[in-house]
């Protein structure tokens, strides 16, 4: 039952207790993100709410029957809320929160990396591999067309580093359209060396531009609320992407027609079909392989997501839209575990992750 909150509450002075270690029949009272909210019907024609809250390690639903519209007004999808209830792991319903109260998060009563999900690698890290990267990409036109793109003092360097992939599906967050397009490029970096007849830097290239358009698809102004824009819901972002790639062609001088034709063949293909939503086939090697290398990342991003979520003692996940079915989790659990690795001196520690259970 949520009530208006009272300014003498006090504020959370406990750690943060991830949702996917939280215990059936566990007293919860912590701040959590609210991913969902739905207005629903009862049959004598009174509302609920169906509330959806999450943090960086899953997610569990909620009831309101009482105090709905205090609820509606406290609840905004994106907003921090402080939790107090009971958490239940139903046999059919999976966790629950059976709600207390409600109250607002209070400023300094929570860490934000504890709401929201994000990349293994810290966002130096990444950009420190893309920097090496980019470095051995020997066509002179393609490193000035990443530079206007990528480069350190650019707009569009600024907004990249921060983007988020996807709304839902893989990389929903902070540094995640880095980190999937980082990723595409080095696995098409290092399985261009394999395959004959496949140019590696508009590979590379390709695969580093190919979600460009999601700078302009989803909005990045809230870390806590990721949407779709307009102008992305319109559009989206492959031609987004296509149009930006190729008017910045246009702006450097004498670069070649036939090169800007393979990179923005590339940007319309990458989805693979033209019922994903692209508007083109793949009809290089190097558009082939980026779509099947970008499709690969995508989906094993959708495996770490739902291993975040898989409750305690769990080895399957519920069905996936995005994986088509459930995903299991038995072979992983069932590894002895590793010895901690070695630090060399002077090199950046390694970012540990531990599997949320």
């Amino acid at each position: 039952m949520a009530r208006r909150p009272r300014p003498s509450d006090p504020l959370l002075t406990v750690a943060h207790v991830l949702v996917a270690d939280l215990t059936d029949g566990q007293d919860l009272d912590q701040v959590l993100l609210v991913s969902a909210l739905e207005r629903r019907t009862r049959r004598d024609g009174t509302e609920y709410l169906r509330l959806t809250f999450t943090d960086r390690s899953g997610s569990l639903t909620a009831m309101v029957w009482d105090g709905v519209e205090e609820a509606r007004e406290l609840c905004l999808p994106g907003h921090p809320v402080r939790v107090l209830g009971r958490h239940d792991v139903h046999p059919r319903y999976g966790a629950q929160v059976t709600i207390r109260a409600l109250r607002p998060a209070a400023e300094g009563s929570y860490e934000l990396g504890d709401l929201t999900p994000g990349p293994p690698r810290s966002a130096e890290r990444m950009e420190r591999e893309l920097r090496e990267l980019l470095e051995t990409v020997q066509d002179p036109h393609l490193r000035h067309l990443l530079d206007a793109v990528l480069g350190p003092d650019t707009e569009t360097w600024a907004a990249f580093r921060v983007a988020p992939a996807a709304k839902h599906y893989h990389q929903a967050y902070v540094h995640g359209l880095l980190e999937h397009a980082l990723t595409v490029a080095q696995g098409v970096s290092a399985i261009s060396q394999t395959f004959g007849g496949v140019d590696r830097d508009v590979s590379i290239a390709g695969a580093l531009l190919h979600d460009i358009g999601k700078l302009d698809e989803y909005t990045r102004d809230d870390p806590l609320h990721i949407a779709m824009t307009d102008v992305g819901r319109l559009q989206g972002h492959i031609p987004l992407g296509y149009y930006r790639v190729r008017r910045l062609i246009e702006e450097l001088p004498g670069f070649p027609e036939q090169t800007a034709a393979a990179v923005l063949h590339i940007v319309l293909s990458h989805h693979g079909c033209l019922e994903y939503g692209s508007p083109v086939l793949p009809q290089t090697r190097e558009a082939t392989l980026v779509h099947f290398v970008d499709n690969l990342g995508g989906r094993l991003g959708s495996f770490d997501r739902l291993e975040r979520g898989l409750p305690e003692g769990e080895q399957w996940s519920p069905h996936d839209r995005a994986l088509g079915g459930g995903a299991y989790f038995g072979f992983a659990q069932a590894q002895p575990a590793l010895p901690p690795p070695v630090q060399v001196p002077g090199e950046e520690p390694q970012i540990t992750v531990r599997r949320a259970a």
